[in-house]
């Protein structure tokens, strides 16, 4: 590999990484020595990449610092295409039209050579067989009330049919082919729970912060999840 492919290849590592990375282990992604990643975090921090850390402990790159879209791949510039083509087939409105956009952006900014794969991709997902219907809730409002982690009250109606009314902690639109998920804390049953927004009744946009952050959530409903080791 490059030495310029491989700075390259630190950063992407860095950025996906939750938390600090070892030298060890970012050496290790890239099949490369500890040495030589030491030294090329030494280049990068000498160039002013905002990188903290030290050896033995771990590295992180701070937010906000980004790299010119024109070093995207061809197989990235695939990926967010596949990716905008499922959001505009199964997302809600407000979501699918923003992948629309996405895919003009991304045209604008890369080069010539890798325009073609935007404009004549060569990956594709099969045309949708029905768009489910979300009811009459607002499913751009959900994620809102989501991000700014306030209160909802709503009125449901499972599978049977049976109505409820409960006021939960929204924190993540799932979108699975054809449905679309409200995951949230529910305060009547003091667990997480699963609302199909197709079986939303009615919904109270509450002004009333939760008092959990959400990223907080989402890390206790992932871990509930995980199959417990035997």
């Amino acid at each position: 590999m490059r030495r310029a492919d491989r700075l390259f290849e630190i950063l992407q590592v860095l950025r996906r990484a939750k938390g600090p990375m070892t030298a060890s282990s970012i050496a290790e992604q890239l099949e490369t020595s500890q040495r030589t990643v030491y030294r090329d975090l030494a280049a990068l921090m000498s160039r002013r990449v905002p990188i903290r850390g030290e050896a033995g402990v771990g590295y992180v790159l701070e937010r906000g610092f980004d790299l010119p879209p024109l070093m995207l791949t061809p197989s990235e510039v695939e990926a967010v295409v596949l990716g905008a083509q499922w959001v505009a087939a199964n997302a809600d409105k407000t979501l699918s039209a923003a992948a629309g956009d996405v895919l003009a952006k991304v045209a604008a900014i890369v080069p010539k050579h890798l325009r073609e794969l935007v404009d004549d991709p060569v990956v594709g997902i099969p045309p949708p067989s029905q768009r489910q219907p979300d009811g009459t809730v607002d499913v751009g409002r959900l994620r809102e009330w989501s991000r700014k982690q306030l209160k909802l009250h709503i009125h449901y109606a499972d599978a049977e049919g049976t109505m409820s009314q409960r006021t939960v902690w929204p924190f993540l639109v799932g979108y699975v082919t054809g449905v679309r998920v409200l995951i949230a804390w529910c305060e009547l049953r003091r667990d997480f729970r699963y609302f199909r927004t197709e079986r939303l009744l009615s919904v109270d946009f509450l002004d009333a912060p939760y008092p959990e952050r959400r990223s907080a959530l989402r890390r206790r409903w992932e871990a509930q999840r995980r199959p417990s080791k035997t």
